[in-house]
């Protein structure tokens, strides 16, 4: 939130003047962030002071109900003060807490305390989770943000502008004030904010809710005092945590409520004891408030995760992966490769080998290189050992990227044999996609070959049945290449080119496609531009007893296909 420790930098070591504007601009956290883990979706800074960290959970679901992000990591709120100059001001403007103890909503309330702190929370569409057997702590139900205006004041808190982000928050979530149970609040412990607050809640959450279900109030600034920027994030953490206990913690420090509020106008009542929370018959739910000194506002809403949630079902059920693994680490110079090498073999030793070469494949990479590859994780921890160490060994490879050098791959066809997908599905039992996959292809192949003739067999001869004669035919390979191309990246070993690069190792696995339809493309390509034979001489035509080099063809409708195939001696 504050940017203040700039100023203490003084003389700034030789060599290091160029990092003075991006290491002090807030701009750039949010960057740096996605340049070191290689994220592509939004990157935001939001500043809106005290409420920064619930705008940017507001902001990130946003985001992924628009699709522009398939996860999002809200850091939602970071404050750090390098130098006395806000504590300095707010004393002098008699806010601060004599004995540095907030006193939320209390009568013996005197003034606020700060504090530092951090606080992320990962975010995933609902769905996403489910499906991926992630875990899931609470739900986020609904969500506003607006801004106080032309107020009493630009730093004075406003209380109709609350009552407003309420209702549209409620609005959002599709839920009616009697079916939150319990409000973080805001509460500051400044004489002035805390009872607007209280009498905008008492408006809003106070009206038209069972008598024997008051809303509950209660503030975390009372436990760590007020964390500013991440304030909000430190309310939705204390939240999930208590949806998940059952239980709707204690606010401390309180002598009495605030008598300056008229509690008995509505169904609010403090937590000056920790209550249990019972279940009902739907979900537990709470809310969290943020109200900034720029004037702007945010509330959110939080349900209880279900939990024995159904989960959509995988192609396969997950199984370990067998054969070797890669463990990729880079940096810019050996010795950071070292260090990455150590420190990732601290980080892995309960870690699913697999999952860990699938999270590295996905990382930036510099041009300094080392690759580990074992088929458990002993291995793999001890050969990352010797990297750290300097050493080389089976296994380890090192290296440098970049230059001028030129990399020429020949792969041809080569790939039409009987058998020539067993392995893959050997060593892929139980990941999703591959084995339905390949069986999936071999109906949408085994039907169509070039030319539009029938019966011949394809992707079905994947495994060991294969006739020699049918996978010689180039459609057929093609076709089979597109299905094992797509059940290696499944496994996540995409396959290096090939002459039919669109429909082997090169077509993006990505969007959606139906393995069956992903399989057939190829075919209908080589229908049309009547394959090229596996031995690499030109194209012809086959199945009509001429071979006549192909120029243009009619395909379909009177249209022309006039091209070059692929590959070629």
């Amino acid at each position: 939130m504050y940017q203040d420790y700039a100023s203490l930098l003084g003389d700034v070591p030789e060599g290091s003047q160029s990092f003075m504007a991006t290491g002090t601009s807030n701009s750039i956290a949010s960057g740096r962030i996605s340049y070191t883990f290689g994220l592509e979706g939004p990157a935001v800074t939001v500043d809106t002071a005290c409420s920064s960290s619930l705008v940017t959970l507001h902001l990130a679901a946003h985001a992924l109900r628009k699709g522009e992000c398939t996860f999002a990591l809200a850091l939602s709120g970071v404050s750090v003060m390098a130098t006395p100059t806000s504590l300095v001001e707010f004393s002098r403007q008699g806010g601060l807490a004599a004995d540095g103890r907030v006193k939320a909503f209390a009568a013996a309330a005197d003034g606020t305390s700060f504090s530092e702190g951090a606080g992320m929370v990962l975010l995933e569409k609902l769905s996403d989770a489910r499906r991926l057997g992630h875990p899931v702590l609470a739900v986020i139900r609904g969500s506003a943000v607006n801004q106080d205006g032309a107020s009493s004041g630009l730093t004075a808190p406003n209380g109709p502008s609350q009552q407003r982000v309420i209702r549209q928050a409620l609005a959002n979530a599709g839920l009616t004030a009697a079916d939150i149970d319990v409000v973080e609040a805001h509460g500051t412990g400044t004489r002035l904010g805390d009872p607007l607050e209280a009498q905008a809640l008492l408006a809003t959450y106070g009206k038209d809710r069972p008598k024997d279900r008051p809303l509950r109030l209660g503030s975390v600034k009372s436990n760590i005092g007020h964390t500013q920027a991440a304030a909000g994030i430190a309310g939705v953490i204390k939240m999930v945590m208590a949806l998940r206990h059952g239980v709707m913690p204690k606010t401390l420090n309180v002598d009495a409520p605030t008598p300056q509020v008229d509690w008995a106008s509505g169904a609010v009542e403090l937590l000056a004891e920790a209550r249990p929370w019972p279940g009902l018959d739907r979900p537990r739910r709470a809310a969290v408030s943020s109200f900034g000194i720029s004037g702007t506002n945010a509330h959110v809403i939080l349900e209880q995760a279900a939990e024995d949630e159904p989960r959509a079902a995988a192609d396969e059920p997950a199984a370990p992966l067998t054969g070797s693994v890669p463990w990729v680490v880079s940096g810019r110079s050996p010795d950071a490769v070292r260090e990455q090498a150590a420190r990732l073999g601290r980080a892995a030793t309960a870690l699913d080998p697999a999952d860990v070469g699938t999270t590295l494949a996905a990382r930036s990479a510099f041009e300094h290189r080392a690759v580990v590859v074992g088929a458990d994780r002993d291995t793999l921890l001890g050969r990352l050992d010797a990297v750290a160490a300097g050493l080389a060994g089976p296994g380890i490879a090192t290296g440098t990227t970049g230059g001028d050098r030129v990399v020429f791959v020949f792969p041809g066809q080569g790939t039409q044999w009987a058998g020539m997908a067993a392995g893959l599905l050997e060593a892929s039992p139980g990941v999703p996609g591959v084995r339905g996959g390949v069986r999936a292809g071999a109906g949408a192949v085994s039907g169509v070959g070039p030319g539009g003739r029938s019966g011949r067999s394809g992707a079905a001869q994947a495994g060991r049945r294969g006739a020699a004669g049918a996978v010689d035919d180039d459609g057929v390979a093609g076709r089979r290449l597109a299905v094992v191309g797509r059940g290696a990246r499944r496994r996540g070993r995409p396959l290096a080119g090939g002459d039919r690069g669109r429909g082997g190792g090169g077509r993006p696995v990505a969007g959606g496609r139906r393995p069956d339809r992903g399989a057939a493309q190829p075919g209908l390509a080589d229908a049309r531009r009547e394959g090229r034979h596996g031995d690499g001489g030109a194209a012809r035509r086959r199945g009509t007893g001429a071979d006549r080099p192909l120029g243009r063809r009619a395909v379909g409708g009177g249209r022309e296909w006039a091209g070059s195939l692929c590959g070629g001696r």
